[in-house]
């Protein structure tokens, strides 16, 4: 059981290693959208956008639900929110780390 856990964890990262998958997801977090609504958003090309989307929906991170000839994006889980500001809380502590160390450097 504990390795299956793991793998799963190590899938579900991979299925957010990507710049374009984040910021997809930063979209969804707000509400649902059609892929033309996130290739908007985000002004980036609709085929990368939908080959991000196909990577997450792969990994279970999104799932898409068919309205007329769209298809609604949506997050599977609302926890993937708390993911993602739980990261930003991380990068603005090592922010704040490297700013205290060059602080630090400076006043020798």
């Amino acid at each position: 059981m504990y390795h299956e856990i793991q793998d799963f964890k190590a899938d579900f990262f991979k299925a957010l290693a990507h710049p374009l998958r984040i910021s997809i997801l930063e979209v969804l977090v707000k509400g649902d959208k059609n892929v033309n609504e996130i290739q908007t958003i985000l002004g980036s090309e609709g085929s990368a956008v939908s080959q991000q989307l196909a990577i997450l929906r792969s990994k279970n991170v999104v799932r898409g639900i068919k309205d007329g000839t769209s298809v609604i994006y949506t997050l599977t889980d609302p926890l993937i929110k708390d993911l993602l500001v739980v990261a930003k809380q991380i990068f603005d502590n090592h922010l704040v780390n490297a700013i205290s160390m060059l602080e630090n450097i400076k006043k020798q």
